[in-house]
């Protein structure tokens, strides 16, 4: 279901440097993480965002979110923008 929501997604942010910098000019409306991402690099991001009560969704795959997002490589975190 999520990788579909990215999918439809009028505009992503694809990246969890970019996914905290949007969040924290509240340019999103949900966070969609990927369960095999490095935990190390998702922390920030999930941090950030249950402080700015933006909804965290998590997949089961890299890959397949980073292929939602027509990209060749895997994605740890993608921002649905607002």
């Amino acid at each position: 279901m999520s990788y579909e929501k990215v999918m439809q997604a009028k505009s992503v942010i694809i990246g969890t440097k970019q996914t905290v910098r949007a969040l924290k000019h509240n340019l999103i409306q949900e966070i969609i993480i990927a369960r095999d991402a490095d935990i190390y690099l998702t922390a920030r991001v999930v941090e950030t965002a249950t402080e700015l009560n933006v909804p965290v969704t998590y997949v089961d795959s890299m890959k397949m979110l980073g292929k939602a997002c027509g990209i060749d490589v895997g994605a740890a975190t993608v921002a649905l923008k607002k």
